[in-house]
């Protein structure tokens, strides 16, 4: 019998009834308060608003995210209940970002945290290698003046930097720096990505001058070739940036499976 092909749907993850591959999901929107949560979450997360600082206060919010005040009140609580942040009253007072502290509870729940997600973080690993320096090839040809002077900004930070917290931060915004450069906003989407799925096991990594020292001069090398416009350098660069920093967050994941700890 002749005719056009029957169409079989894909059969539904954990199951063959082929009518399950047409349900869909509820949607559940999200509330202006949750909106407003989720932006100061990722900056916290992407460490740009380290542990002891303070966000803005409240009006300054309202101004900022065009919402009411009861709307930034509601995300503040909600932040707060997440153990993100901490409300203090008085003349010093405002809404602090928290840390995990440097105890050995805290050091444990990192951990903790980081062995669950540690099939997430081999996957980060692998997309980030095939990704980031693709990311740097498009930065070093699209890149503007404005570009070149975040860039140049987070590198002088970086080198000025003193402590595992500012490190993080404007090691961050290098790299978030890099994918608003290409000018893609799929791109620097991935780049923001990469970091807050990665940030907890980097700051892992050993706080040692010969690991900062091998960063900073891939870090430079990573500038000079985005300011001459040559991607390829910048795409070898970023490749190995990101095979060496692979490496070495692979061996501590192997070290706190291992042992449990460092």
């Amino acid at each position: 019998m002749s005719g056009r092909p029957k169409l079989v749907p894909p059969s539904p993850v954990g199951g063959d009834d082929a009518e399950g591959a047409r349900r869909f999901a509820p949607v559940t929107p999200l509330r202006a308060f949750e909106y407003v949560a989720e932006q100061i979450q990722r900056h916290i997360k992407l460490h740009l608003v380290v542990p002891g600082q303070s966000l803005p206060t409240e009006r300054e919010l309202v101004e900022q995210f065009e919402v009411g005040r009861p709307t930034i009140q509601m995300a503040l609580r909600l932040l707060e209940a997440e153990g993100l942040v901490e409300t203090r009253r008085g003349r010093n007072g405002g809404t602090f970002v928290l840390g995990l502290g440097d105890g050995d509870d805290a050091r444990l729940e990192l951990i903790g945290r980081i062995l669950r997600r540690r099939a997430e973080i081999e996957d980060l690993l692998v997309f980030r290698h095939a990704v980031e320096p693709q990311i740097a090839a498009v930065a070093a040809r699209r890149r503007t003046e404005a570009d070149l002077a975040r860039l140049r900004t987070a590198v002088e930070e970086l080198d000025r930097a003193e402590g595992e917290v500012a490190r993080m931060r404007f090691d961050t915004e290098l790299h978030l720096a890099l994918g608003a450069a290409t000018g893609n906003r799929f791109l620097a989407h991935d780049a923001e990505q990469i970091r807050r799925g990665l940030n907890d096991v980097i700051a892992l990594l050993p706080e040692s001058g010969v690991w900062h020292g091998r960063v900073a001069v891939e870090h430079h090398a990573l500038l000079v070739a985005v300011v001459a416009g040559d991607g390829p350098v910048a795409a070898d660069v970023m490749e190995t940036h990101t095979e060496h920093s692979r490496q070495a967050i692979r061996a501590v994941l192997t070290a706190i499976g291992r042992r449990g700890d460092i």
